[in-house]
């Protein structure tokens, strides 16, 4: 019996990147389904099965905590949005956001927490979020300006900088919808949001 209380214990020792990843996810799924202001720290502690004390040693404060949140979520949603290079932005489209879409499916917590962080209350949150997004337009217009299609096109039009913010608000609004249980095929809404990319492009 000592034996294996002895196994438990160590298969529940975590290394600190395991048990960082552990109190994030559980963070992610806590702030998708409640505001901001009403999770409470203490809270994440408890699911994990940690001490307070741990938690705090990891993420200093709950901004801290919701920041790691965010910027990890960001930082999976940029390399599933990353150009290939030398591939035409028409032929990766569909590829880049039937991946995008797996990812939004697979990860709904995380992406939900996401999106949560413009309408949290604490300023230094919501820049990191809205860096984040910043991040995501730069790499989508940087792989239309090198594209052989719309790179000439892009290059004398201005408004696209804010034609590609507004499209991601869109793919956003349409994924979150998605998750709620709109009835569509991942195949149904990938092609709903390359049409409006592509429609956004056209001269």
């Amino acid at each position: 019996m000592a034996g294996n209380q002895g196994e438990q214990r160590t298969r529940r020792r975590l290394s600190t990147g395991e048990r960082r990843e552990q109190l994030l996810s559980v963070g992610a799924r806590l702030f998708s389904e409640s505001p901001y202001d009403d999770v409470w720290i203490e809270q994440v502690a408890e699911i994990a099965g940690v001490s307070r004390g741990l938690l705090y040693h990891y993420f200093p404060t709950k901004r801290d905590f919701f920041a790691a949140v965010v910027e990890r979520e960001s930082e999976r949603m940029l390399r599933m949005t990353a150009a290939v290079p030398g591939v035409p932005v028409r032929e990766q489209l569909a590829a880049g956001l039937d991946a995008y879409l797996e990812y939004v499916r697979a990860h709904a917590h995380g992406y939900r927490a996401f999106h949560r962080a413009d309408a949290a209350g604490d300023q230094a949150v919501r820049r990191v979020y809205r860096r984040a997004l910043a991040a995501q337009e730069r790499q989508i217009l940087a792989a239309l300006a090198a594209d052989p299609e719309f790179g000439p096109l892009a290059a004398g039009r201005p408004e696209l900088k804010l034609a590609v913010r507004g499209w991601l608000a869109f793919t956003t609004a349409v994924c979150l919808e998605w998750l709620r249980g709109f009835e569509l095929t991942r195949e149904q809404v990938r092609d709903l949001c390359a049409r409006a990319l592509l429609g956004v492009l056209a001269p």
